[in-house]
């Protein structure tokens, strides 16, 4: 009997070694994918924090497949959807999702944030929001969990082989620098050593990301901040853009395409991929006929002028056909809108993704 139970459980002992060690293989093999910064690209962390930066209740997610609210800042999915499309694989779960267990865990992770900036005081009006700090910390909290499930070989070989997408800095400019008249950083920069200052600091943050174990990352610029329906309602003239957010966007955009350069070049080989959204979306923008668009001015969702005064909320207008608007609400891309800039990180030329699009990407790394 004692000796039926011994091998009964070394039977047991084995099998579940084996399962660990094919799935570990398998999951390397393949290709992880993980996502930092802001609402952009976050997919419903903030729905388990006390902050006022949510997305988790209607209208938002209408054309989500469960045509229900989720936390992303979009009438359907986002940028990290579209791309886990794009290269195969399940939409990569909110880190702080309870559903983030084995195997789910091993396709990768969404860290961001509705709210947070490059800076730690962006977004301290929303109260409890997840900071690049915090991101990395529960970075390396993933990675330790991970290591526990498939081992360190197996898990340095999946964090070093995944795709790696970074969007933030928008908000240190609307949500802080521009939020009030005379704001703190206002006062304690002039625009172009506020830019400076910014740079320097996401630098710290990438090269942050590289010792973490990041190979393969995607950093986004800002998109035409000025021209967002919520700038063209605060801060436009005649219908025109914000031009104070857009020399902010003229004046960080080509710095951060720079300063990505020069990392990979300190680093010795491509680590960085520089994806200049401002382009991608400027083109649609100007002109929104030439994509399907029958505006790229009024937001689908909210109210006011342009629709880009206050929240988007079930009591807002909202647009009966969300793929001809080029914004679904006063910041954020409609989806439509969002699967034309993907398009343009996997297929981009020379002057929007440096130094390769993701289909190169791809291509070299398969």
């Amino acid at each position: 009997m004692e000796m039926e139970m011994a091998m009964a459980s070394l039977f047991s002992y084995l099998t579940l070694m084996m399962i660990l060690v094919l799935v570990g293989v398998n999951e390397v093999e393949g290709r992880a994918f993980f996502v930092f910064g802001d609402s952009l690209v976050d997919s419903g962390n903030n729905n388990y924090l006390a902050t006022t930066a949510r997305a988790d209740s209607p209208p938002y997610g209408i054309d989500y497949p469960t045509h229900r609210p989720t936390g992303r800042f979009s009438n359907g999915l986002n940028i990290p959807d579209i791309i886990s499309e794009r290269i195969g694989s399940q939409p990569v779960l909110p880190y702080l999702s309870p559903e983030l267990t084995g195997q789910r865990l091993l396709n990768g992770a969404n860290f961001a944030s509705a709210g947070i900036g490059i800076l730690n005081d962006t977004g301290s009006q929303f109260l409890n929001i997840i900071r690049m700090y915090s991101q990395f910390q529960y970075f390396e909290e993933y990675q330790r969990r991970v290591r526990a499930l498939i081992g360190a070989g197996p898990t340095k070989r999946l964090v070093n082989g995944a795709l790696v997408l970074i969007t933030v800095g928008g908000n240190d400019f609307v949500n802080n620098y521009y939020l009030v008249p005379y704001s703190v950083r206002s006062r304690q920069f002039a625009l172009t050593d506020y830019v400076e200052f910014l740079i320097s600091e996401y630098k710290k943050l990438l090269t942050r990301l590289y010792h973490l174990g990041a190979r393969r990352v995607v950093v986004t610029g800002t998109g035409p901040m000025g021209c967002a329906p919520a700038e063209l309602a605060m801060r436009g003239a005649n219908g025109g853009c914000s031009a104070e957010l857009q020399r902010a966007a003229s004046l960080y955009n080509p710095q951060l395409i720079q300063m990505v350069k020069k990392l990979n070049q300190k680093i010795g080989k491509t680590v960085f991929i520089g994806a200049n959204t401002h382009k991608m979306q400027t083109d649609f923008i100007n002109n929104p006929r030439a994509f399907g668009f029958s505006t790229s001015k009024v937001a689908c969702c909210g109210q006011g002028p342009y629709n880009g005064l206050g929240l988007c909320t079930i009591a807002s207008n909202l647009c009966p056909n969300r793929n001809l608007y080029a914004f679904w609400d006063a910041f954020h891309p409609s989806e439509k809108a969002i699967r034309l800039i993907v398009q343009q990180l996997f297929s981009g030329s020379g002057n929007t993704m440096v130094p390769m699009n993701l289909t190169t990407v791809m291509a070299l790394d398969s």
